[in-house]
């Protein structure tokens, strides 16, 4: 079993940019494509971003694309997201997930961490 573990939340003002971070035990790394979602209390899950194994391909949900990037490096068995430009609509619970697909769908990931808070206030 994939075993993830985010870090990298914080709280921060409106404006302000965060790096989360994701380490990958238990399989080769680079065999998954990794996606990151969010689910703020009381919403559902939504999709972020997802980075294909190789890094060649990268989706991001219109709600964060030009702000958010999504990268890879397979040499330290690490996704990351750069957040730029937060908001206090990007307030949520971020989890890191792998999964055999680029997908946008929760329910096509294997593995999941236990997530990391995002808070951002105005």
């Amino acid at each position: 079993q994939v075993q993830l573990v985010e870090s990298g939340g914080g709280l921060v003002l409106a404006g302000a940019s965060l790096r989360l971070s994701c380490v990958t035990s238990g399989r080769a790394f680079s065999s998954y494509s990794m996606g990151w979602f969010r689910q703020a209390p009381g919403k559902e899950r939504d999709f972020v971003a997802t980075i294909s194994w190789s890094g060649d391909i990268a989706i991001y949900a219109d709600s964060v694309k030009g702000r958010f990037t999504i990268s890879r490096d397979n040499a330290k068995n690490k996704v990351y997201l750069q957040m730029n430009s937060l908001t206090p609509e990007d307030t949520a619970v971020y989890y890191c997930s792998s999964g055999y697909l680029s997908s946008q769908h929760y329910y096509d990931y294997m593995s999941w961490g236990q997530g990391t808070h995002v808070t951002v206030s105005s």
